[in-house]
C-alpha cells in the first residue's frame, strides 16, 4: 500500500523494515490531513473519526481513547514519539481500546465539544487533547499531554498506567462511568449554547472591556499580563476603534506600544517576516516557533489599521513583510494559502528540536555575512556567544532601529533566508482551510486598498477564486482541501470569514461580483446555520453529523468566533443593501450573546467590533465617475486611504451600465451622478448625504466631519 505514494515517500516512524517501508500502517494512511498522516505508521491501530470506530467499540464493548491535535503542535509530536510510537503502549491500546485520531483544524466541531469537556474535568485545556469516551461518544475522563510512564518528566502517573486504571474502571464501575458521562454531557449542552437575552448591547460594554484592558495592560512590554503572551490577548483593532471615538491617548499608546514591542521581539521572524504563535516570556523574545496562517492574516490587518491611524511607517513595513512571507512561503501554485509551519525541525545531526531552523550562532552569521557586516548585525539583533535559546540566538531588536540599521537588515535578510533554507525545513501543513483563507483574502484586500497596491489585490482575487473553484460546489462550501480532495462540510467560521473577505475585496476592487458572493454565502448561513428562534448561528449546518451538542460559538480566542464576524457582516450587508432584514438578524445575533457580553466582555472582544458598528452611524461613501472612467476615482480614494474610518462602507461606480448593475444590490447609488462629467463623491449617513462634491479638499473635510476620522498622524 505504501508503494502508492511513490519511491520518494518516507514513512514518519522509527519502526522501519529493512527495505525502508514502515513496519506498521493503520487506517490513517488513507486520510489527507497532514496531522493524521503523521500517525499513519504508528503501531497504534488508529481510526479516523467515523461510525466504523464507534460501531467497533460497541461490538467489542471497549472504551474509546480519543486524541486530538494538529500537525504543527510541538507537544503532539512529543506524545507521539514517547507514547504512540511505543510498542508496549500501542499493544495495550490496541487490545483494550478503540483509538481515534482527530485533526482539530479539520474538525473544529469535535474539538470544541471535547476541549470544553477537558477544561471542565481538568481546569485547563490544550493540545494534544487526550479523552476517554464511552462508545456513544460521551466523555468520562480527560487530560492533555501525558508522559508515557510513571515518573517520566516528573509525573506521578503516566499514560500507560492511566490507560490501565480507566480500562479497569470502565469494566468494573459501569454505573459510575455512565453517571459521570451524563453529567459532563449535560454541562456541555448548557455551556455551548449561551443564554438568550431580549436586550441589545450598549456602549457601556465596550467601556467596561477597555477599563479591564487598561488594568491588565503591561506598560513595559505591551500586551496583557505576564507570560505566556498571545497577540490576540489585546484586541488592537478594538482599541483603535475606541480611540477613534474618544481620542484616548492612553489606549492609543497601549495599541501602538504593543504592536511595536511584538515586532521588535523574537516572536517576529526578522529574516522572513511573519509572526510565530506566541511568546513564552513576557518580553515577546522567546516564541513558540510554529507559524499559523490565521495569526498572520489577523495581525496584518491590525498593523494596517495602526498605520492608517498613526502614519507610522513601521506598521506598514511589518504588514508588508507579513504579506510577503505569506506569498513566498505559504501560498500554493493555485493561489490558496497553506495552514501552518511546524515549531520543530531537524538539527545538522538529525535530531528534532524546536526552533533550530529559526535560530543562529555568531559563527553562522559571520560565515554568511562576513565578519564586518556580521558584527553590526550581531549588535542590532542582540546576538551573544552563549545565546538566548538553548545555546543559539533568537533574533530580536532590543534597541531602536535607525534608517542605516534598517538598510543593513534589509541587505542581510535575503542572504540569511537563503542560508536558513539549506537547513531541514520545518514541516508545512499544506491543507488549505476555507476559513483561514477568508482571513488572508481580507488581509490582502485591506492592504491592497490602504497601500494602493495592485499586487495585493491580485493575491486576494486569486485566493478568492481558488476557494470558489475548489471548495465550493453545488451551492455548498467545504472546509478543507488537500491532495486534490475536498473534505468536510464547512463550518460557520468558513462562511463568515469568507463573507468578510469578499466584502473587503469588493471595497478594494470595486467589482460587485464579490458583494454578490457575500450575499450568496450569507443566504446559505440563513438557511442552514442560523438559529432563527433565539438568534445567532450554530457552528454546524442543519444537515451536519449529529454530535453530543450543536454548538453556538461564543468565544473569541486566537481566532474570532464565527458569530462575532458574522454579526458585523450582517451590519455591513444592511448598510450596502438597506434591506432591514440584515439589521434585524444582526440585532438578534447580538441579543443572543448580550448576557455573555455583559458578564465577560473580554471573551467576545471581536464581537465588540460589531457592537461598535451597530451603535455608531456608519458612513456610506459613494464615488461616482463618468462612464467607463473608474480609474479617475483614484484622487478621491487617496484621501480615503489615509483616513481611518472603521465603521463605513465604500462604493465606487461609473455612470451607465455599471451604476445600473450595482443599483440592483445597492439602492444607495440610484440617482447619484458624476456632476459636470467629473468624479463626484457623496458622504452619507443613514442615506442622508452631504452636498456632493468633485473637490478632493472638500471631500477630505466631509470625511472628517461625518467620519470624525483619524488621518495619518492625527488623533
Amino acid at each position: 500500500m505504501q508503494k502508492e505514494r511513490g519511491k520518494e515517500y518516507k514513512p514518519r516512524t522509527r519502526h522501519i523494515n529493512a527495505d525502508g517501508s514502515a513496519k506498521y500502517t493503520n487506517r490513517l494512511f488513507l486520510e489527507t490531513s497532514p496531522y493524521l498522516l503523521q500517525h499513519a505508521h504508528n503501531p497504534v491501530n488508529w481510526y479516523p473519526w467515523g461510525e466504523e470506530a464507534f460501531e467497533t467499540a460497541k461490538k467489542l464493548n471497549r472504551p474509546i481513547f480519543l486524541s486530538i491535535g494538529y500537525s504543527t503542535c510541538h507537544w503532539c509530536h512529543v506524545m507521539e514519539e514517547e507514547s504512540f510510537e511505543d510498542t508496549e503502549i500501542a499493544e495495550y491500546l490496541n487490545k483494550n481500546y478503540v483509538a481515534i485520531k482527530v485533526d482539530r483544524e479539520e474538525r473544529p466541531d469535535i474539538d470544541a465539544i471535547y476541549m470544553t469537556a477537558v477544561q471542565l474535568i481538568t481546569g485547563q485545556g490544550g493540545w494534544p487533547m487526550s479523552m476517554w469516551l464511552t462508545s456513544d461518544k460521551k466523555p468520562f475522563y480527560a487530560a492533555t499531554y501525558l508522559p508515557p510512564r510513571d515518573g517520566d518528566r516528573g509525573a506521578r502517573i503516566g499514560f500507560l498506567s492511566i490507560l490501565k486504571l480507566l480500562k479497569e474502571r470502565y469494566e468494573t464501575k459501569k454505573e459510575e462511568i455512565t453517571s459521570t458521562s451524563h453529567e459532563i454531557v449535560s454541562y456541555l449542552q448548557s455551556y455551548l449554547k449561551p443564554d438568550v437575552s431580549d436586550v441589545l448591547p450598549t456602549y457601556e460594554i465596550i467601556d467596561k472591556a477597555i477599563t479591564t484592558y487598561k488594568k491588565r495592560y503591561d506598560p513595559t512590554n505591551g500586551g496583557v499580563g505576564t507570560a505566556p503572551k498571545f497577540p490576540s490577548s489585546l484586541p488592537i483593532r478594538l482599541l483603535l476603534r475606541f480611540v477613534h471615538k474618544t481620542h484616548d491617548q492612553e489606549v492609543l499608546n497601549m495599541a501602538t506600544h504593543t504592536l511595536l514591542k511584538m515586532s521588535q521581539g523574537g516572536m517576529y521572524d526578522h529574516v522572513a517576516g511573519g509572526f510565530h504563535r506566541y511568546s513564552v516570556d513576557e518580553k515577546w523574545i522567546v516564541p513558540h516557533f510554529e507559524k499559523m496562517l490565521y495569526d498572520n492574516a489577523l495581525l496584518a490587518k491590525a498593523y494596517i489599521e495602526a498605520f492608517q491611524v498613526t502614519g507610522n511607517s513601521e506598521f506598514k513595513r511589518v504588514a508588508e513583510e507579513i504579506l510577503h512571507y505569506l506569498d513566498r512561503d505559504m501560498t500554493s501554485s493555485h493561489g490558496g494559502l497553506y495552514s501552518a509551519t511546524d515549531a520543530d525541525s531537524l538539527t545538522s545531526d538529525g535530531h528534532r528540536e524546536e526552533g533550530y531552523y529559526f535560530t543562529w550562532t555568531i559563527d553562522e552569521l559571520e560565515k554568511n555575512l562576513g565578519k564586518e557586516k556580521a558584527s553590526r548585525i550581531i549588535a542590532i539583533f542582540g546576538v551573544t556567544r552563549e545565546g538566548n535559546f538553548e545555546g543559539r540566538n533568537i533574533l530580536h531588536t532590543p534597541k531602536p532601529i535607525d534608517e542605516n540599521m534598517r538598510a543593513l537588515i534589509n541587505e542581510s535578510r535575503e542572504v540569511l533566508y537563503q542560508e536558513r533554507n539549506k537547513r531541514s525545513l520545518p514541516l508545512r501543513d499544506e491543507k488549505i482551510l476555507a476559513a483561514w483563507n477568508g482571513l488572508a483574502i481580507s488581509a490582502y484586500a485591506k492592504a491592497a486598498f490602504v497601500f494602493n497596491n495592485d499586487f495585493y489585490l491580485e493575491k486576494a482575487k486569486k485566493c478568492a477564486q481558488f476557494v470558489l473553484d475548489t471548495l465550493y460546489a453545488n451551492g455548498r462550501l467545504f472546509r478543507s482541501y488537500k491532495d486534490g480532495k475536498t473534505k468536510h462540510n464547512a463550518y460557520l467560521e468558513d462562511y463568515a470569514f469568507l463573507i468578510e473577505g469578499f466584502l473587503d475585496l469588493y471595497e478594494a476592487s470595486g467589482n460587485s461580483i464579490w458583494l454578490q458572493k457575500a450575499l450568496e454565502f450569507d443566504t446559505i448561513l440563513l438557511n442552514h446555520y442560523e438559529d432563527r428562534i433565539h438568534g445567532g448561528f450554530f457552528m454546524t449546518s442543519s444537515d451536519h453529523e449529529a454530535l453530543l451538542v450543536r454548538e453556538k460559538p461564543h468565544y473569541d480566542g486566537a481566532e474570532p468566533s464565527g458569530n462575532s464576524v458574522q454579526a458585523l457582516n450582517l451590519l455591513r450587508l444592511y448598510e450596502y443593501t438597506t434591506n432591514f432584514d440584515y439589521r434585524k438578524r444582526a440585532e438578534k445575533t447580538l441579543q443572543a450573546f448580550t448576557k455573555t457580553l455583559h458578564s465577560q466582555p473580554l471573551a467576545l472582544s471581536e464581537m465588540l467590533l460589531a457592537v461598535d458598528f451597530y451603535i455608531d452611524k456608519p458612513k456610506e461613501i459613494i464615488i461616482v465617475t463618468p462612464e467607463n472612467k473608474k480609474d479617475e476615482a483614484e484622487g478621491f480614494l487617496q484621501e480615503l486611504r489615509k483616513t481611518y474610518i472603521p465603521n463605513s462602507i465604500l462604493i465606487v461606480v461609473s455612470e451607465g451600465k455599471d451604476l445600473n448593475d450595482v443599483a440592483t444590490h445597492i439602492p444607495l447609488v440610484r440617482g447619484k451622478i458624476a456632476q459636470d462629467n467629473k468624479v463626484t463623491a457623496y458622504v452619507c449617513e443613514s442615506g442622508v448625504c452631504k452636498l456632493p462634491t468633485n473637490d478632493r479638499v472638500v471631500f477630505s473635510k466631509q470625511l472628517l466631519e461625518y467620519g470624525n476620522g483619524l488621518v495619518n498622524g492625527g488623533s
